[in-house]
């Protein structure tokens, strides 16, 4: 019997999926619905604080504690540094004095996360973070 369907090579066929994947990540994450980084951003503590939308309430019905993710997406478009500055706060802490979400959360500092998180694991939340569009 031959074969109908001509056969990909490994070269042709791994960029091909890649780009699926690539896609589907980024309908994923366009409208915060990635199940794996929902699950490390859960078990990492960092729903405690944090949002994805803007105007959620933190404890109490204040303020929350961190800023939303699409708050955070939205601030950063664009600048070419984010992605390492924001893995470094994640991991190590924010500077109280140099706060630039005041009004929009009630936290003062992020406090440091790197017994929470792995490096790698804070770099792609932080990615999947700035790719979060607007609604």
């Amino acid at each position: 019997m031959t074969r109908m369907i001509p056969r990909l090579s490994r070269q042709r066929l791994l960029p091909v999926l890649g780009l699926a994947l690539a896609l589907g990540a980024t309908a994923a994450s366009a409208d915060g619905r990635d199940d794996a980084m929902l699950k490390l951003a859960s078990q990492s503590g960092c729903m405690t604080c944090h949002h994805i939308e803007p105007g959620g309430k933190g404890p109490q019905g204040l303020a929350p504690i961190g800023p939303a993710w699409r708050s955070v997406a939205a601030k950063y478009k664009g600048d070419g540094k984010a992605q390492d500055t924001l893995t470094t706060t994640v991991l190590k802490g924010s500077n109280p004095y140099d706060s630039h979400w005041k009004g929009q959360a009630s936290g003062l500092a992020m406090p440091p996360n790197a017994v929470a998180i792995q490096a790698e694991d804070a770099k792609a939340l932080v990615q999947w973070i700035l790719q979060l569009g607007p609604r």
